[in-house]
């Protein structure tokens, strides 16, 4: 496991539990850790699992990104690989959420194949409050899991979701806690693996139909660049209300 990486990875039958473990920054993934997701995705498949959770260690799933020490652009890689990571994968993976899954955090659970939360559990992804604008594919995933009124709300306005409410629409399969999340991935991990991976591989091929969209990144790399974005870093460490100009 790579140097510096937070996540302990554990095995309950055929069933690979991942625990992002930083409990101090509400378990925020730097570069070692996502590397260490990426190795277990791997790990997983070579020693036969059926079926991989990821939680995070209390109080949180997954608040964000620790981007201490490197640039945006080389984070965003290497959580695009994480992220495809869980798609392609030819098992069931599930988002166990406990607390905030925010930014990062977000994408990871849209990522996953089906997720159970607590009630209480906060779903979102701030970048408007932080001057920055998504890639394309987390647009198009929280689309496709949480339908178009959340991502539009989660992406235009700010606005998180509870597990509770995200249950009421069918984007959190199931209302429980980790041992819950661990049950129902034994009996996922029973069924014929042959059907999961060519379901999946249908699912797939449909929910990635969308290509990009040329202007959405010049968006992106725009507002990146922008004084709005560095305004929304330094609001964030200094704990105050951001005064966005639009340049």
């Amino acid at each position: 496991m790579s140097s510096g990486a937070r996540l302990s990875v554990d095995w309950h039958d055929s069933v690979a539990l991942l625990t992002i473990n930083y409990p101090e920054r509400r378990n925020a993934v730097n570069m070692a850790t996502l590397a260490a997701i990426r190795e277990a995705q791997i790990e997983v498949v070579d020693k036969g699992g059926r079926a991989l959770v990821i939680t995070g260690a209390a109080p949180a799933f997954c608040a964000g990104a620790d981007l201490s020490g490197v640039h945006e652009e080389e984070f965003g890689a290497e959580l695009h690989n994480v992220l495809h990571g869980f798609t392609a994968l030819p098992i069931v993976t599930m988002a166990c959420i406990d607390g905030p899954a925010l930014g990062a955090g977000a994408q990871i659970v849209v990522s996953c194949d089906i997720r159970i939360a607590t009630a209480n559990s906060i779903i979102g992804v701030p970048a408007a409050k932080l001057g920055l604008v998504i890639n394309h594919w987390t647009i198009g995933r929280i689309v496709h899991e949480f339908s178009w009124p959340v991502a539009r709300a989660m992406l235009l306005t700010a606005r998180t979701y509870t597990g509770a409410e995200l249950a009421k629409m069918g984007s959190v399969h199931r209302l429980g806690n980790l041992s819950d999340a661990l049950s129902w991935a034994k009996e996922i991990a029973a069924l014929a693996p042959l059907s999961i991976a060519g379901h999946k591989l249908g699912l797939e091929v449909l929910a990635s139909a969308s290509q990009m969209n040329e202007l959405l990144t010049e968006a992106r790399e725009r507002a990146s660049a922008s004084n709005d974005a560095k305004e929304g870093r330094a609001a964030f460490l200094e704990k105050r209300p951001p005064q966005f100009t639009g340049s």
